[in-house]
């Protein structure tokens, strides 16, 4: 009898390629610059703007939908496993506001602040892709602490774009930027701590501040509390 795949994990793999798709193969590509160069930077931005929240809206839904109807586990996490889990959460949490507070070469629309002066600093000097790390993060303790086959597919569209979105943006900026790429990734590095420790930055700590981790750290919080009514799910160890 040939092997017939539930209509529920059909939709979600067609969601997750979609959502990762429309960020490697239009916005991580050549294509993009074609586009651009077609309709024009900002009818662009919306019109991808548009697809990604479609995109995530109908990932979403199909999860929501797989996990009722095809609920498949793979693995069970040892007990101790969510601790660890939620520590690497909150890890996330902090590097994912660090990443949408702090302003950068990396991020959309800020491409010409790559000739700032001061720009690698704080987090930045950590890393240059802080959000996207903190969604590997995130993805990937997710995962683990699932263990079914709806959650892989989910989350692991999000690690995707943690793993494969630092080169892919890195590529970009190259080509439009040029030589003035090149002095601000010199200093930087996507890997955390690398640049620090091929001796090309140095961390400090003072930079970053108290106020935007501590923002992090409330906002994990407020998620842990909030996850069932949220989520359907309780996040909370025991729950």
């Amino acid at each position: 009898m040939p092997f017939m795949m539930a209509e529920a994990t059909v939709n979600l793999l067609a969601a997750a390629t979609f959502f990762v798709g429309i960020h490697f193969v239009i916005a991580g590509s050549r294509l993009r610059d074609t586009i651009v160069r077609a309709i024009g930077e900002r009818a662009y931005s919306g019109l991808f703007s548009l697809a990604s929240v479609i995109g995530l809206v109908w990932l979403a839904m199909a999860y929501n939908r797989a996990s009722v109807e095809t609920f498949t586990l793979l693995w069970i996490p040892a007990p101790w496993w969510q601790h660890v889990a939620m520590t690497v959460i909150l890890i996330a949490a902090v590097l994912v506001v660090l990443g949408l507070t702090t302003k950068s070469p990396t991020s959309v629309g800020q491409e010409e602040l790559v000739d700032a002066p001061h720009v690698v600093e704080g987090i930045q000097r950590v890393t240059r892709h802080p959000f996207l790390w903190g969604v590997l993060l995130w993805a990937l303790a997710h995962i683990a602490l699932n263990g079914d086959v709806s959650s892989l597919i989910f989350f692991g569209s999000f690690a995707l774009l943690g793993i494969f979105g630092p080169p892919s943006i890195d590529a970009k900026r190259a080509r439009k930027l040029g030589a003035r790429w090149q002095g601000y990734a010199q200093q930087t590095s996507n890997v955390p701590f690398a640049a620090i420790l091929a001796g090309r930055n140095t961390l400090k700590l003072s930079e970053i501040g108290f106020v935007r981790p501590a923002a992090g750290v409330a906002v994990y919080f407020a998620l842990l509390y909030a996850h069932q009514w949220l989520f359907g799910v309780s996040a909370l160890p025991g729950g």
